[in-house]
């Protein structure tokens, strides 16, 4: 009898958890889009490779004292411009500063809500610290834009997952 129970209530309990996400077979999954190729000055793309209508540039970088910290030597001082950005909800992409082989020596991401100008021209600047600033041959920014927030599969099984932005780039990436 109590074999008969289980075997009358399983269906509908796969059902029930099926509905409510809890099912293995839900689906969900965490992919991250391919990097773009670095460069001085690139179309910023979304998930799926597509502009999206702005352009991301290093206008010009230096190597040069850090003016709060004059002490720890040189850093990569880099101005950037993000055009046709929107004021608020732009675009964010990695800035590396490079060897010659474009080998990343140290990078940080720059957000277009930060980059602002006397005219608003959404230029702003930012400071790399190398470990070795006489090896830096340029400044290249990634075209992937990496302010897209969505969840992922482990922080939300049912609506989480699908295409993310790359990972940062980091230290030895070839760009």
């Amino acid at each position: 009898m109590l074999s008969a129970r289980v075997l009358t209530a399983a269906p509908l309990t796969l059902v029930l958890l099926s509905l409510s996400g809890c099912s293995s077979h839900w689906g969900c999954t965490d992919t991250r889009a391919e990097r773009g190729k670095a460069g001085v000055r690139v179309q910023v793309v979304d998930t799926s490779g597509r502009p999206i209508g702005v352009t991301a540039e290093v206008v010009d970088w230096r190597l040069e004292p850090h003016p709060q910290e004059p002490s720890k030597g040189d850093r990569v001082h880099f101005h950037y411009r993000f055009d046709g950005a929107d004021e608020s909800n732009g675009p964010a992409v990695d800035a590396c500063a490079v060897n010659k082989e474009r080998v990343a020596l140290i990078c940080q991401t720059v957000d277009s809500s930060e980059a602002f100008g006397p005219h608003r021209d959404h230029t702003g600047d930012g400071w790399l610290a190398a470990d070795h600033p006489e090896q830096v041959a340029g400044v290249l920014v990634i075209p992937n834009d990496q302010s897209y927030g969505g969840r992922t599969c482990e922080q939300d099984r049912k609506d989480g997952g699908g295409v993310h932005p790359p990972k940062p780039a980091a230290v030895g990436d070839h760009l």
